[in-house]
């Protein structure tokens, strides 16, 4: 059984002018996802910056949102690192505050080899009993999840139960997915594939998109998971300008931005993040407008 099917959302962290956490809008934003149909919150990803979070900081800002959702949806915390014992200690944490689940990147930088990667998430695993969705991110990484390497994990680690593919490469899904033959739950980690996932045998999407548009996303993954690709197909290619306005720049300074227009006020970026660009923004404010989200 999947921790959740169908949209969830890759929260963004509200901050305020001095760069402290913006609890009361961060509050703010995670009702309005519950409200509008939000299928799971991923706390702490990139979308959240945890990246220039300290530890504790990234712990209490989960903890804060598993007490805030209160059971109402599944909580999934980000608790990857590229030092296997970090990513442990934050997933152990996660856990005894309350985490449905724990989403794991993998280790960047390093550029561990599939052995290190089979080693890596079976200590993580093995070091809590809530279950695992690993992450590929090749292109912010450096590494690469390998169809086999996948699959063998699956198999072989009880509690890991999924993958976050955010490769953009349909031929490597499509081979691990044959290899899984149903042991490993696939969630897209792009918005403008979550279409082509769910028709591989996907179950939902971890999205950016979702910050802004929670119920729209949904809307997607439901009629998709019903078998009406058709409709599904329908709402994925109006959101697309909009997905591509989303992410041009790097995640997360576009959908911070976006989160203004639609009364959440995310803050500033920390650095190396840096405001959007002008030009980017108008870019995003019109597939906003054209979108419906704003007037």
């Amino acid at each position: 059984m999947a921790i959740f099917k169908g949209a969830g959302v890759a929260i963004a962290t509200p901050f305020n002018e001095d760069h402290s956490v913006n609890y009361d809008e961060f509050e703010k934003l995670i009702e309005m996802q519950i409200a509008n149909g939000t299928d799971a919150i991923i706390v702490c990803g990139t979308t959240g910056e945890a990246a220039t979070m300290t530890e504790k900081e990234h712990m209490e800002v989960v903890k804060f949102c598993i007490e805030k959702v209160n059971h109402r949806v599944p909580v999934i915390a980000g608790t990857g690192s590229n030092c296997t014992q970090t990513a442990i200690e934050l997933s152990i944490e996660a856990q005894e505050y309350g985490a449905d689940g724990v989403l794991c990147v993998t280790p960047y930088y390093n550029k561990a080899t599939q052995q290190g990667l089979i080693a890596h998430f079976t200590a993580i695993a093995n070091s809590i009993s809530i279950p695992v969705i690993m992450y590929n991110v090749p292109s912010r990484t450096g590494c690469n999840i390998l169809p086999e390497t996948a699959v063998y994990l699956a198999k072989n680690v009880k509690n890991i139960v999924g993958i976050k593919d955010a490769t953009g490469n349909i031929a490597q899904t499509t081979e691990m997915m044959h290899l899984a033959d149903g042991c490993l739950d696939l969630y897209s980690g792009n918005d403008d594939q979550i279409i082509p996932l769910i028709a591989l045998g996907g179950v939902g999407v971890i999205s950016v998109l979702s910050n802004v548009a929670p119920r729209q996303t949904h809307d997607i993954c439901q009629k998709a998971l019903e078998g009406d690709f058709e409709s599904a197909r329908n709402l994925q290619f109006k959101a697309l300008p909009l997905i591509k306005a989303l992410f041009c720049e790097v995640n997360p300074i576009p959908v911070k931005k976006a989160l203004t227009y639609v009364g959440i006020e995310a803050g500033p970026l920390r650095l190396p993040l840096t405001e959007i660009s002008k030009e980017h923004e108008e870019v995003l404010k019109k597939a906003m407008e054209e979108y419906g989200l704003i007037k």
